[in-house]
Protein backbone atom coordinates (compact mmCIF):
# COMPACT_ATOMS: atom_id res chain seq x y z
CA UNK A 1 0.00 0.00 0.00
CA UNK A 2 1.33 3.43 -0.94
CA UNK A 3 1.43 6.09 1.75
CA UNK A 4 -0.22 9.23 0.31
CA UNK A 5 1.37 11.28 3.07
CA UNK A 6 4.97 11.17 1.90
CA UNK A 7 7.67 13.84 1.81
CA UNK A 8 6.40 15.20 -1.51
CA UNK A 9 2.88 15.59 -0.13
CA UNK A 10 4.06 17.67 2.82
CA UNK A 11 6.57 19.64 0.75
CA UNK A 12 3.70 20.62 -1.55
CA UNK A 13 1.95 22.07 1.52
CA UNK A 14 5.14 23.99 2.39
CA UNK A 15 5.26 25.25 -1.21
CA UNK A 16 1.70 26.54 -0.81
CA UNK A 17 2.96 28.55 2.17
CA UNK A 18 5.89 29.82 0.10
CA UNK A 19 3.45 30.97 -2.57
CA UNK A 20 1.53 32.83 0.13
CA UNK A 21 4.76 34.60 1.08
CA UNK A 22 5.43 35.40 -2.59
CA UNK A 23 1.93 36.87 -2.93
CA UNK A 24 2.61 39.08 0.12
CA UNK A 25 5.92 40.31 -1.37
CA UNK A 26 7.90 38.30 1.18
CA UNK A 27 10.84 36.07 0.27
CA UNK A 28 8.96 32.90 -0.71
CA UNK A 29 9.88 30.39 1.94
CA UNK A 30 7.19 28.19 3.45
CA UNK A 31 7.17 25.59 6.18
CA UNK A 32 4.92 23.03 7.80
CA UNK A 33 5.46 20.94 10.91
CA UNK A 34 4.07 17.42 10.86
CA UNK A 35 3.52 14.82 13.56
CA UNK A 36 1.93 11.42 12.85
CA UNK A 37 1.09 12.47 9.26
CA UNK A 38 -0.82 15.50 10.57
CA UNK A 39 0.12 19.11 9.87
CA UNK A 40 0.18 20.92 13.21
CA UNK A 41 1.75 24.19 12.03
CA UNK A 42 1.91 26.18 8.79
CA UNK A 43 4.01 29.25 8.23
CA UNK A 44 5.78 31.44 5.72
CA UNK A 45 8.25 34.29 5.87
CA UNK A 46 6.84 37.41 7.53
CA UNK A 47 10.00 39.50 7.90
CA UNK A 48 8.64 42.42 5.86
CA UNK A 49 5.09 42.23 7.21
CA UNK A 50 6.25 42.17 10.84
CA UNK A 51 9.38 44.28 10.26
CA UNK A 52 11.25 41.53 12.12
CA UNK A 53 14.41 39.87 10.83
CA UNK A 54 13.65 36.77 12.94
CA UNK A 55 10.23 36.17 11.35
CA UNK A 56 11.47 33.38 9.08
CA UNK A 57 9.05 30.62 8.09
CA UNK A 58 10.86 28.10 10.30
CA UNK A 59 10.73 30.34 13.37
CA UNK A 60 7.01 30.95 12.86
CA UNK A 61 6.42 27.22 12.39
CA UNK A 62 8.43 26.26 15.48
CA UNK A 63 6.40 28.66 17.63
CA UNK A 64 3.06 27.51 16.20
CA UNK A 65 3.95 23.82 16.63
CA UNK A 66 5.15 24.33 20.21
CA UNK A 67 1.90 26.16 21.01
CA UNK A 68 -0.12 23.34 19.46
CA UNK A 69 1.78 20.69 21.41
CA UNK A 70 1.81 22.67 24.65
CA UNK A 71 5.58 22.37 25.10
CA UNK A 72 8.84 23.68 23.73
CA UNK A 73 10.21 20.44 22.29
CA UNK A 74 9.22 19.11 18.88
CA UNK A 75 10.21 15.50 19.44
CA UNK A 76 8.43 13.22 17.00
CA UNK A 77 7.94 16.09 14.55
CA UNK A 78 9.21 16.76 11.05
CA UNK A 79 9.74 20.24 9.60
CA UNK A 80 9.20 20.57 5.85
CA UNK A 81 10.68 23.82 4.56
CA UNK A 82 11.16 24.98 0.99
CA UNK A 83 14.67 26.39 1.56
CA UNK A 84 17.48 24.96 3.67
CA UNK A 85 17.30 26.65 7.10
CA UNK A 86 19.74 29.45 7.88
CA UNK A 87 22.03 29.50 10.87
CA UNK A 88 19.47 31.28 13.09
CA UNK A 89 16.73 28.81 12.24
CA UNK A 90 19.13 25.88 12.55
CA UNK A 91 19.96 27.02 16.08
CA UNK A 92 16.28 27.25 17.00
CA UNK A 93 15.69 23.81 15.48
CA UNK A 94 18.58 22.47 17.55
CA UNK A 95 16.93 23.69 20.75
CA UNK A 96 13.51 22.38 19.66
CA UNK A 97 15.00 18.87 19.41
CA UNK A 98 12.97 18.26 16.25
CA UNK A 99 13.33 14.71 14.89
CA UNK A 100 13.64 15.51 11.22
CA UNK A 101 14.15 18.41 8.81
CA UNK A 102 13.23 18.03 5.15
CA UNK A 103 14.07 20.92 2.84
CA UNK A 104 13.65 21.68 -0.83
CA UNK A 105 16.27 24.03 -2.27
CA UNK A 106 19.78 24.20 -0.84
CA UNK A 107 21.09 27.60 0.28
CA UNK A 108 24.72 27.44 -0.83
CA UNK A 109 25.68 30.73 0.87
CA UNK A 110 23.60 31.05 4.03
CA UNK A 111 22.23 27.57 4.68
CA UNK A 112 22.99 25.87 7.97
CA UNK A 113 25.16 23.33 6.12
CA UNK A 114 27.32 25.99 4.47
CA UNK A 115 27.55 27.91 7.74
CA UNK A 116 28.56 24.81 9.71
CA UNK A 117 25.57 25.11 12.04
CA UNK A 118 25.30 22.23 14.46
CA UNK A 119 21.88 20.60 14.62
CA UNK A 120 20.70 18.35 17.43
CA UNK A 121 22.58 15.02 17.22
CA UNK A 122 19.29 13.09 16.92
CA UNK A 123 17.89 15.30 14.14
CA UNK A 124 17.88 13.71 10.69
CA UNK A 125 18.17 16.02 7.67
CA UNK A 126 17.12 15.37 4.10
CA UNK A 127 17.48 17.93 1.34
CA UNK A 128 16.43 18.17 -2.28
CA UNK A 129 12.76 17.24 -1.91
CA UNK A 130 10.95 19.12 -4.72
CA UNK A 131 14.11 21.18 -5.06
CA UNK A 132 13.31 22.38 -8.59
CA UNK A 133 9.89 23.76 -7.64
CA UNK A 134 11.19 25.46 -4.50
CA UNK A 135 14.19 26.93 -6.31
CA UNK A 136 12.08 28.14 -9.24
CA UNK A 137 9.77 30.13 -6.95
CA UNK A 138 12.74 31.79 -5.23
CA UNK A 139 14.40 32.59 -8.56
CA UNK A 140 11.17 34.08 -9.94
CA UNK A 141 10.80 36.26 -6.85
CA UNK A 142 14.31 37.70 -7.09
CA UNK A 143 14.13 38.18 -10.87
CA UNK A 144 10.92 40.18 -10.42
CA UNK A 145 12.51 42.20 -7.60
CA UNK A 146 15.52 43.07 -9.77
CA UNK A 147 13.30 44.05 -12.67
CA UNK A 148 11.27 46.42 -10.48
CA UNK A 149 14.36 48.25 -9.24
Amino acid sequence: MINAFDDNYFMKRALQEAQEAFDRDEIPVGAVVVVDNRIIARAHNLTETLNDVTAHAEMQAITAAANFLGGKYLKGCTLYVTLEPCQMCGGALYWSQIDRIVYGAKDEKRGCGAMGTQLHPKTKVQGGVMEEEAGALLKRFFIEKRNLN
